[in-house]
């Protein structure tokens, strides 16, 4: 089992046991506010929690924040940039050539001031930024939520591809549509508490 969680929980959220394998993928489904963000971000150990989580069988109290995250890789809703261009958000831009380019970008992209992404441009290149380094486990709060249909179809292929090389995903969606195409399960939370749904 890729990741395990037992009694995770954190400020506004009710205590979650999941596990998610290799390969596979879950959807969270739910209305705005009910902490399907404060979720993923109690999973990334961005937030303060409580409760177990472990990967591969490795607790994350065995290390580090930056080494979990490093596994575990999480790409908000409004990903964050700390630099003036694209590029420098990249350390191995050979690596990140074909993510790029598989998203719909040309590699002139690397170039741009990130002053000039639209909201979903910003979310498909952070995506990519994210994939460089290979996590297990991602966790994507609505990565498809402010792009058209031609960059959503290739997100969708991008993830349905690391599903077949083995990474446990889990993805924060509201279209239904989305979390049949991708996911062989599906959450619901509601006011902080998580149901599986029925299959």
């Amino acid at each position: 089992m890729a990741l395990r969680l037992r009694g995770l929980t954190a400020r506004g959220l009710d205590p979650v046991d999941l596990d998610v394998a290799d390969g596979e993928c879950v959807a969270v489904m739910g209305p705005s506010g009910s902490g399907k963000s404060l979720l993923l971000r109690a999973i990334a150990d961005l937030d303060p929690s409580e409760g177990e989580a472990a990967i591969d069988g490795r607790d994350r109290t065995a290390m580090s924040g930056p080494d979990w995250r490093r596994q575990v890789g999480y790409l908000a809703a409004v990903p964050g940039w700390w630099a003036d261009r694209v590029g420098t958000h990249f350390a191995d831009k050979d690596a990140a050539r074909p993510l790029v380019e598989a998203l719909g970008f040309k590699v002139e992209a690397f170039d741009w001031p990130v002053s000039r992404l639209s909201t979903g441009e910003g979310q498909r290149l952070a995506l990519a930024r994210l994939l460089v380094g290979a996590p297990s486990v991602l966790l994507l709060d609505e990565p498809t939520g402010a792009v058209d249909e031609a960059a959503r179809k290739s997100v969708e292929t991008i993830i349905k591809d690391r599903l077949a090389h083995g990474a446990a995903i889990i993805v924060v969606t509201h279209d239904p549509d989305q979390a049949a195409r991708l996911a062989s399960r599906r959450l619901t939370l509601d006011d902080g508490a998580v149901r599986e749904d029925a299959a």
